[in-house]
């Protein structure tokens, strides 16, 4: 399989299986992480320049803590004003689209790549994949595991530690393994920012 073939199966949505090409720019791309997770805390700049040469694109004032952990870095596309927490993992064998003022917690994982369930072609190395697309403004919440194929809607809410099976809407809070939509964020929200506490008492 040539690098173009095992591209147009992925984007056909077919089992795939590594190329040497594919496999020699994982290696490149792991240099520049590895430069990126061992920089000072003071090397912003450093930092910044990094994620333009990892990524397909990445808007202003983006930032991402380390550790970070990809595979191709230039499948994936972050929108500008995003905050991503410590210890985010791609598995970004396919796109995966990050929108404008997004909010990432510590130890989130967005995978687009799976296995067959039948353990004779799984142990041929073949793999499919499927794109992930967070929308503007959500907040992706620490230890969530976003699967292959999701979409995750604008401003949506996903709780820490869920894994998330199927697509969550715009304006939606979601929790739990599997992820599941509990309510639309609504009025209340803007009146109470955790429990019982008040917006106006702290202000």
């Amino acid at each position: 399989m040539t690098e173009q073939e095992r591209q147009e199966r992925i984007a056909s949505g077919y089992l795939w299986e590594d190329t040497e090409e594919y496999l020699a720019h994982q290696a490149k791309v792991k240099d520049l992480m590895y430069e990126f997770n061992m920089s000072k805390p003071s090397e912003v700049e450093k930092r910044r320049g990094l994620m333009r040469q990892m990524f397909g694109s990445v808007g202003d004032n983006v930032w991402i803590n380390q550790p970070l952990t990809l595979a191709v870095g230039s499948t994936v596309t972050i929108g500008e004003g995003t905050y991503i927490n410590s210890g985010l993992v791609l598995i970004d064998d396919y796109r995966v689209t990050i929108g404008k003022g997004c909010l990432f917690g510590t130890g989130v994982t967005l995978c687009t790549t799976g296995h067959p369930i039948d353990p004779e072609e799984r142990a041929k190395g073949s793999m499919y994949s499927f794109p992930i697309s967070i929308g503007d403004g959500a907040w992706i919440g620490a230890g969530a595991i976003i699967l292959p194929g999701i979409t995750i809607g604008k401003f949506a809410v996903i709780g820490a530690g869920s894994v998330v099976t199927k697509d969550i809407p715009d304006y939606t809070i979601a929790v739990g393994n599997p992820c599941r939509p509990i309510r639309k964020i609504d009025e209340h929200d803007k009146e109470y920012y955790w429990k019982d506490r008040r917006f106006d008492e702290q202000r």
